[in-house]
């Protein structure tokens, strides 16, 4: 029989001491209020963000840490359990290095740093039982025009959640898939303008190479590599995250989880779920294709 370890966890706070390049709190999103024009939001990668909370047993869609290019420097107050998963970026405890998707006990005055990253682009920091900051419509993901705060600032405090105890094998293994961090290849299905493309429109859509543009964010990846648009503008219609759009200049638009809620330009393409979590740890200049699914 494996050994076992039981780490006893109190609630406790985390002190930011940097806040790194855009890290913010975020669960799966807030959904229900769409009709409000309120985005759905919520974590970018939600395999990446599931992954660590299922590690500690937390429920899925708990409150974690997003941090996207480079990571922030946390000082817990408090003995606590954590899981890293997600980009790279190098995290250290207290200056020694610490693996990705495992359970890393945190003690009393640990640092835990993080650098930039060295795969993906997004960064996932899980805590057992969640961070708990304040929520808004059934959740707490910060988003910029709906939340007060919409990220982690510098010597801000983060209560993290009560547990009482905590217990893994010394033995256990979980086998990670990562290959979707470095896949080029993002699954979609047609969009509801995609057979008023042409033949020709339709096959440069789906067999060419695509880049990621300076222009990114949670809001919204563009791409650079232009194709010829016909197609006029639809009148105003339900968007949501990972739709793709087709300006009138040409210019491919994926929306992401800040996305707003409705939307003018032709719907060419949707992403599947699992293609959102890989185009949300790329970066400008990393190419995609788009390869098209049957539902």
């Amino acid at each position: 029989m494996p050994g076992f370890i039981n780490w006893k966890v109190r609630c406790g706070m985390v002190e930011v001491l940097k806040a790194g390049f855009y890290t913010t709190i975020q669960d799966f999103g807030r959904f229900g209020f769409q009709r409000y024009g309120v985005p759905y939001s919520g974590v970018m990668d939600r395999y990446a963000a599931g992954f660590a909370n299922s590690i500690l047993g937390n429920k899925v869609d708990a409150a974690v840490l997003e941090m996207t290019m480079t990571g922030a420097t946390l000082r817990f107050d408090c003995d606590t359990v954590i899981s890293i998963a997600g980009a790279d970026m190098l995290p250290h405890r207290n200056e020694k290095s610490l693996p990705l998707y495992k359970a890393v006990k945190i003690n009393k005055g640990d640092v835990l740093s993080f650098g930039k990253c060295i795969t993906g682009f997004r960064c996932y920091l899980a805590v057992l039982g969640g961070f708990k900051t304040q929520g808004l419509m059934h959740s707490q993901s910060m988003c910029k025009g709906i939340t007060d705060v919409f990220f982690i600032s510098k010597n801000q405090t983060l209560e993290i959640g009560i547990n009482n105890s905590f217990s893994i094998t010394k033995s256990a293994y979980v086998k990670v898939k990562i290959d979707y961090i470095n896949t080029s290849n993002l699954n979609v299905f047609k969009g509801p303008e995609f057979d008023y493309l042409s033949k020709s429109q339709q096959e440069f859509l789906l067999k060419n190479q695509f880049v990621i543009s300076k222009e990114h964010n949670r809001m919204a990846y563009q791409l650079e590599g232009v194709m010829e648009n016909q197609l006029k503008p639809i009148i105003t219609s339900a968007v949501l995250p990972g739709t793709v759009q087709l300006t009138p200049s040409g210019t491919l638009i994926v929306l992401m989880r800040d996305c707003q809620t409705t939307g003018g330009y032709p719907r060419v393409l949707q992403l599947a779920d699992a293609s959102i979590n890989t185009l949300s740890q790329k970066f400008t200049g990393e190419p995609i294709h788009f390869t098209l699914s049957e539902f």
